[in-house]
């Protein structure tokens, strides 16, 4: 029963460190990355469909994305959803190919990201620290109906301590190198 609830602990905890890179992906550092544009769907017969399943999504160079669409009317449309997207970035079409070029980071910039990666980084911990109670409720609840005894209790208690520890640490390592990547000029 304890090992049940250690491992859907654990299930909740790897889905705030997923949730974590994907809200990492979406804070741009500067240079080109595909994953820049997984947060962007566009209208594609009618399906709200995201851009690398429309077009191929190449690094031209450091600070420059290639798109080419695989359906050249899909050109337009595309455009329009990069611009409407919160990313504050500006396409420039040349053919049948989107460039999106980074614009240079401020400082300033660069520090609101760091924020932006913090406060994300503290939902995590604290959905980690969530997936913690609620286990720790579950072992107190099989405690009081005597399907376990005190020791499996603390031993079970301890278990789901180390684990959450451990994805808070990897929180922290993400964490820091996003910090790194956001500072780097």
């Amino acid at each position: 029963m304890i090992e049940d609830i250690k491992s859907e602990a654990e299930q909740k905890m790897k889905k705030s460190i997923e949730a974590l890179g994907s809200a990492f992906n979406k804070i741009r550092t500067g240079r080109a990355h595909p994953s820049i544009l997984d947060s962007v769907m566009v209208n594609y017969y009618g399906q709200e469909t995201p851009v690398k399943q429309v077009a191929s999504v190449n690094v031209e160079d450091n600070r420059t994305l290639a798109i080419s669409p695989w359906d050249k009317s899909m050109v337009p449309v595309i455009e329009k959803a990069i611009m409407a997207s919160d990313l504050g970035l500006n396409p420039t079409t040349s053919g049948d190919l989107i460039r999106l070029p980074m614009p240079m980071l401020t400082q300033e910039t660069r520090k609101e990201m760091v924020k932006q990666a913090k406060a994300d980084a503290e939902n995590a911990r604290v959905s980690v620290r969530n997936a913690r109670r609620d286990a720790n409720n579950m072992i107190k609840d099989l405690l009081k109906e005597k399907d376990i005894s005190e020791d499996d209790e603390r031993r079970g208690e301890d278990e789901i301590q180390k684990l959450t520890d451990r994805y808070i640490a990897e929180i922290e390592k993400v964490l820091k190198t996003k910090e790194e990547d956001l500072m780097e000029v």
